[in-house]
């Protein structure tokens, strides 16, 4: 398989038509190599326009999800960041390559040594692979930026409680069939900006945060 050729047009052909226009971000698409990060039995797929499985019923999220949600974060080199969901390790490098650190919280042991493997032989130094559950924050840290790799009915207030003034937490928020990309900035305490970017379906976070149901 010719990946370059492949990379291109991915490139080319789904994310710059998606309204991904960061040169930065298209540019960093031909560095870090996704297909050192896809199952190998999956590899030849590793540019196509859809979502790749992984062990225990994750999955990869599409390449030009994956593009967008990097260009909207707007990291520009300083920021420390949590990423909840470490799944393959690939949004984990596209993450430390525009950021100062990462911390890449996997609830699958297997997975997350898997990944922090492949981030590793990629020498990825600034990411730092956690096993646990981080659907509603991570140790005493405070972040630049919190990513959800899995989709959640709610956005807790523990997250925000982790992010510096003008901090942001992204995640696709909703239930099926409708969920939506968010891009939320903590501006002051009781304040926050939400910007929907696009809508999507992405398999559930583990233990994410629902909203309290009423019972007869």
């Amino acid at each position: 398989m010719d990946f370059e050729l492949a990379r291109f047009n991915m490139v080319e052909q789904q994310i710059r038509t998606w309204e991904v226009l960061d040169q930065d971000v298209l540019d960093l698409l031909f560095v870090v190599k996704r297909e050192a990060f896809v199952p190998p039995q999956w590899q030849s797929l590793a540019f196509a326009d859809l979502e790749l499985p992984l062990p225990n019923g994750e999955k990869m999220w599409a390449p030009k999800v994956e593009a967008r949600v990097l260009q909207a974060l707007q990291l520009h080199g300083g920021e420390k960041v949590l990423e909840v969901g470490t799944g393959s390790g690939y949004f984990s490098a596209l993450l430390a390559s525009r950021a100062a650190a990462v911390t890449s919280v996997e609830i699958d042991r297997a997975l997350s040594l898997e990944a922090a493997q492949k981030l590793a032989r990629a020498r990825f130094a600034n990411v730092h692979c956690e096993v646990g559950d981080a659907a509603r924050g991570w140790g005493e840290d405070i972040y630049d930026a919190i990513v959800l790799t899995g989709s959640t009915p709610l956005l807790p207030d523990t997250l925000f409680a982790q992010l510096r003034t003008k901090g942001q937490v992204f995640a696709v928020v909703g239930d099926l069939p409708v969920m939506t990309a968010r891009l939320v900035q903590w501006t002051a305490p009781d304040s926050r900006v939400s910007t929907d970017l696009f809508e999507t379906v992405v398999a559930p976070l583990k233990n994410a945060a629902t909203p309290a149901r009423f019972q007869f």
